[in-house]
């Protein structure tokens, strides 16, 4: 695990000092060491968290002859298997590291060598004799990659702060990606807050040669959904059977570590399937780590102790203040690709709490998107079958006598569900279920942004989320979890939990999005994953017998924490520090009346804007840290 970065030109020896202060600014990605290599046409550095291989895993490192050379961040968890076949056709290995499999690979199979990969990684590979520079990012995005082409020049980084400490970067706002953030809470692939600054997209491949480059993928979902035969004669049993015996192999194959390891553990179903699995794979006790809050609607320490006590972890957890205002500037710190999601805080909290034990961690992301667990796929369900229905100025009525309802400091009950079932609802039904993870709906888009943005904006974060609803899905459910497993999950999810991770120099693995556990899952039927109501049906039934019945009956709770209430009392002022008329005026995109209303709104209890509220204050200290440093004082805080 580490971060990686280079700069690619048309021939000429990059500036190795640039590269060293790309660097630089991932130190906490790998604080145990740092690789450089520099030659004509390519530089590439890497930062390294020793996990694997500890004494003989430097990067970069290179085939025999040393032609073709490596940086990786990740882990290649089928890397024992692919040596065994490479030293079967001659190769030779002087390393026990995962990396060291990579140069060799691309040796025998060229541009398809990602294909092979189990793992998560993000990969620079300079072939000297092609004079040929390859990145790749793994199937789904779990490790991040980022790129831009500035005057001839390639430049790429695992985090953004990478680029621009090379000045690959004008620093110019991407609109569109402003929008998104907005819109969902984070920017969908290629697209960055940074006009000039791309996402290498997931499954995702670039080929750098002689100043020429070209993008393609490697793998699609719709490669893994394909029926086997055989699969229309499974039982259910077979199902279940079948899955829980990948996802232990999988949990098996993740635990594999020359540095200490633990588990994120929430109460939930999938971190808890995820624990039950580690304690039978491992002969010591799982080391695992949870955040909790006052706020009892919010908490979930007492399920998780639960887990911890059921499966006898080494258990740990903290809980999360309004004085954790602090945390936000360490938060922007290590957003250089803005996240509006609340569960940041948490998460680099859990993160930090668990760094003080272990160097890596697993994690449950990617169950929800896999098995469909989302509280969205309920609300789509629902509204298909009432309100989308009914004639659209029903609909509308329906909204607006909703929107009256007065807001709750819970965090799920019938009131607020309601609330939030009707604001989706109203929007148009071929958003499907991604209108209850929408934020930003078209009448008050209209009245927060300047003629201008609006007018360059269009429509274009609507069409970034329909086009993952149209991936060919064999029914509406699984198009629903392409849809959820293409955008929400790499672009939200794993980019808050490798930022968060890394922020403490910890590495997380996520076992539900391992190769062969994506292969089964994309192939279950539908209706195998919902049973009477209950979401994660089979899941449930294929781990029956390894957790306590109240977690096996536990719905959807979210990692989320209570910023509708925090914005409102102990984090106000921030807020109005932030939105302040001053500061809307300053960067000309906003207009500060529709900003003020919805502050109001807030204020008074009417309207539960925490959300979009939250995306405005995380753009502002972004545009201050990023593109305005003068205002980020040197200790960190804000100015």
């Amino acid at each position: 695990m580490c971060g990686i970065c280079g700069i690619a030109t048309r021939g000429e020896a990059p500036d190795a000092a640039l590269v060293r202060r790309m660097c630089r600014s991932i130190v906490h990605r790998g604080p145990d060491g740092e690789g450089l290599l520099t030659r004509p046409g390519v530089a590439l550095g890497m930062r390294r968290l020793a996990v694997i291989d500890l004494v003989t895993g430097q990067q970069p490192m290179g085939n025999e002859t040393g032609s073709v050379q490596v940086v990786f961040n990740g882990e290649i968890y089928n890397f024992r298997e692919l040596r065994d076949e490479l030293e079967a056709k001659g190769h030779r290995f002087e390393t026990r590291s995962d990396t060291e499999v990579i140069p060799h690979l691309y040796e025998e199979h060229g541009l398809e060598f990602p294909r092979r990969l189990n793992g998560m990684f993000a990969i620079a590979l300079w072939d000297d004799s092609a004079r040929r520079l390859v990145l790749a990012r793994d199937r789904v995005g779990i490790k991040p990659l980022f790129w831009s082409v500035r005057d001839g020049t390639l430049y790429f980084g695992s985090e953004v702060k990478c680029i621009l400490a090379a000045g690959g970067s004008t620093r110019e706002v991407d609109l569109a990606g402003l929008d998104q953030l907005l819109t969902f809470e984070y920017t969908a692939s290629p697209t960055t807050l940074l006009r000039d600054v791309r996402k290498l997209a997931p499954g995702g491949w670039l080929v750098w040669e002689r100043g020429e480059m070209t993008l393609g993928r490697f793998w699609t979902l719709a490669d893994s959904a394909q029926p086997r035969s055989g699969d229309g004669q499974r039982s259910e049993s077979d199902w279940a059977e079948d899955l829980r015996a990948t996802l232990d192999a999988a949990v098996s194959r993740q635990m594999v570590s020359d540095v200490p390891l633990g588990a994120f553990l929430s109460g939930g179903i999938d971190s808890s399937i995820l624990v039950s699995a580690m304690r039978r794979a491992s002969v010591r006790p799982v080391k695992t780590f949870s955040i909790g809050f006052r706020n009892r609607s919010y908490d979930e320490l007492p399920f998780a102790r639960l887990v911890a006590s059921h499966c006898e972890t080494e258990h740990h957890e903290e809980v999360l203040e309004p004085s954790y205002l602090d945390l936000v500037s360490d938060v922007i710190e290590h957003m250089d690709q803005p996240i509006g999601d609340f569960s940041v805080f948490p998460t680099l909290l859990v993160s930090r709490v668990a760094r003080r034990h272990v160097t890596v961690t697993l994690s449950g992301d990617g169950g929800d998107e896999l098995f469909a667990g989302y509280d969205a796929y309920l609300a789509d369900r629902i509204a298909a079958a009432t309100t989308d229905r009914l004639p659209v100025w029903l609909r509308r009525t329906i909204f607006a006598l909703g929107a009256r309802l007065p807001e709750t400091q819970a965090k799920k009950d019938l009131r607020s569900s309601l609330k939030r079932f009707l604001e989706g609802a109203a929007l148009p039904a071929a958003w499907q279920h991604l209108r209850w993870m929408t934020f930003l709906s078209p009448e008050p888009r209209c009245a927060l942004y300047r003629p201008e943005v609006l007018a360059e904006v269009g429509d274009g974060a609507a069409r970034a989320a329909l086009a993952h609803l149209e991936n060919g899905g064999a029914d509406r459910s699984q198009r629903q979890r392409f849809c959820d497993t293409t955008f929400y999950l790499p672009e939200n999810i794993l980019a808050k939990v490798d930022l968060m991770g890394m922020a403490p120099s910890l590495e997380t693995r996520v076992p539900y999005l391992d190769n062969e556990v994506i292969d089964l899952a994309l192939r279950i039927p539908s209706r195998l994953l919902w049973r009477r109501g209950e979401r994660k049906w089979l899941l449930r039934r294929a781990y029956a017998r390894d957790l306590p019945p109240v977690i096996l009956r536990r719905g959807k709770q979210g990692f989320s924490m209570p910023m509708k209430t925090w914005l409102a009392r102990e984090w106000n002022p921030l807020m109005h520090e932030l939105l302040a008329e001053s500061e809307l005026h300053a960067t000309g995109l906003f207009e500060p009346p529709a900003v003020t209303r919805l502050v109001r709104e807030h204020e008074e209890g009417r309207t539960n804007h925490s959300h979009l509220l939250w995306s405005l204050m995380v753009f502002q200290l972004w545009r201050r840290r990023f593109l305005l440093p003068e205002r980020w004082l040197s200790r960190g805080e804000v100015a």
